[in-house]
C-alpha cells in the first residue's frame, strides 16, 4: 500500500514561524514533526510515499532527501496553491494510479504509530477508513458520526460543525481504495475555497460505499498550534534516552535523562531533564529544564528556562525564568537597557507577547 503525506498546508496558525519554514520542520525535542510521520509509515511497512507540498517544496526536499534514511521512497508533489486535502489527492492521481493509500497530514504526532489502522486497512477493506479521538471539543475538527447498532459505520460527517453531532474527532489518518478518486472530483470549493477531504467521504457515504472507523484512545496531536508543539515535545522527552557526549563543567549539575550533542558546552550550569540540547549549542550559568528542548547553535546565559523549545541559533540572556515558550530560529531574547522603563519591542504579524510587568 503507498502513503500519502501532506505537507503544503501555510500553517496560518503558528505564524509568524511559519512565514519563513514548513510547519512540519518545526522540532519536537530537535527533530522535525515530519520525521515522526516518516518513522511511523516505515514502520507500518509502507515503502513508496509521496509528498504533497507547496512553496516550501525545497525545504522539505532537504530535509527528507530520497526517503532512504528512513526506509522509504519518496516522490515529491506538488500543490500550487492549498486549496484543501481533497484537492491534494487530486494533485497526487498520477502517482497513486489504481492503489489502495494512506494518508496522513504531515504535522500529525502519532507516537503509538499507524501499523495498527493500516494492518486492519488491509485485511478488512472499505472504500474509506478513518481514525478518530473523543476530544474535548469538537468544533475545531472534522467530526464523524458513527451507527450506533454497527459501531465502526460511518453515517455521516461534519467540518467543524457549530453543533457537533459527537466527539469524535478526524485524526487525520486515512486509508483509502481508489474510489476516492471520483469523490473528490465531485465535491466543489466549501465556504473557504478549499475541496473538502469530508466532503467527498461524505459523498462516497451518500454513494452507498462502505465507510468504517476506529476509535483510538492513544496519544495524538495536531501541532499545529504552540501549545499541541509544546505537548508533543513533553511526550517525547518523556521518552529520551539520556546521553552526554558534549562538554560538561565540574561546577554543573545533570540530573534526570538529559541528552548533550557532541559539541554542546555547559558551564556553571544545573540541567534539570528530561532536556536535550542540540550540537553546538552553549549554556552558561543557567538553569535548564525540564522538559525543554535547545536545538544546535543556540545559546542561553544567565537564565531559567523550562517546558519550552528553542530553535536553531536562539539567543536567550539574562531571562529571569521563561516558561512554556517556543522561541524562534536565530530569535534574540534580552533585558532591555538598566535605564529604560517601557519595553522595547520588534515583534513579527501574528505574534503574541505577554508581560508580567
Amino acid at each position: 500500500m503507498k502513503a500519502l503525506l501532506l505537507a503544503g498546508g501555510t500553517g496560518s496558525r503558528l505564524r509568524p514561524f511559519t512565514h519563513t519554514g514548513a510547519k512540519q520542520l518545526l522540532p519536537i525535542a530537535n527533530r522535525p514533526v515530519l520525521f515522526y510521520a516518516l518513522d511511523a509509515l516505515a514502520a507500518a511497512g509502507v515503502t513508496e510515499t509521496g509528498i504533497v507540498v507547496g512553496d516550501h517544496g525545497p525545504e522539505i526536499r532537504r530535509a527528507a532527501g530520497d526517503g532512504s534514511a528512513f526506509g522509504l521512497r519518496l516522490t515529491y508533489l506538488r500543490q500550487e496553491r492549498p486549496l484543501g486535502l481533497a484537492h491534494a489527492v487530486l494533485v497526487a492521481r498520477d502517482f497513486l494510479g489504481e492503489d489502495d493509500f494512506l494518508l496522513y497530514l504531515g504535522d500529525n504526532y502519532l507516537p503509538d504509530g499507524v501499523r495498527g489502522f493500516l494492518d486492519r486497512a488491509r485485511t478488512a477493506p472499505a472504500a474509506a477508513r478513518l481514525l478518530l479521538t473523543r476530544v474535548a471539543d469538537p468544533t475545531a475538527f472534522g467530526v464523524a458520526q458513527l451507527d450506533p447498532e454497527d459501531g465502526d459505520r460511518v453515517l455521516g460527517l461534519e467540518e467543524k460543525p457549530e453543533r457537533p453531532r459527537s466527539d469524535l474527532a478526524l485524526v487525520g489518518v486515512y486509508a483509502f481504495t481508489p474510489a476516492v478518486h471520483d469523490a473528490v472530483r465531485a465535491v466543489t470549493p466549501s465556504a473557504r475555497g478549499e475541496l473538502e477531504l469530508t466532503h467527498a467521504v461524505q459523498w462516497m457515504i451518500d454513494q452507498g460505499l462502505p465507510v468504517r472507523a476506529e476509535t483510538t484512545t492513544a496519544p495524538w496531536r495536531d501541532t499545529g498550534n504552540v501549545d499541541d508543539m509544546l505537548e508533543a515535545n513533553r511526550h517525547v522527552l518523556d521518552t529520551l534516552v539520556g546521553r552526554i557526549e558534549g562538554k560538561v563543567d565540574a561546577c554543573s549539575t545533570v540530573r534526570g535523562r538529559v541528552s548533550i550533542a557532541e559539541g554542546a558546552v555547559v558551564r556553571d550550569s544545573r540541567i534539570t531533564g528530561p532536556v536535550i540540547i542540540g550540537a553546538g549549542a552553549v549554556v552558561t550559568g543557567s538553569h535548564i529544564g525540564p522538559y525543554t528542548a535547545v536545538a544546535e547553535g543556540c545559546r542561553v546565559e544567565d537564565s531559567a528556562i523550562a517546558h519550552s523549545v528553542l530553535l536553531p541559533g536562539a539567543r536567550v540572556a539574562g531571562a529571569a525564568r521563561i516558561e512554556d515558550s517556543l522561541i524562534g530560529r536565530g530569535a534574540v531574547v534580552a533585558p532591555a537597557p538598566a535605564l529604560s522603563r517601557a519595553h522595547r519591542l520588534v515583534i513579527g504579524d501574528h505574534s503574541k507577547v505577554h508581560l508580567t510587568s
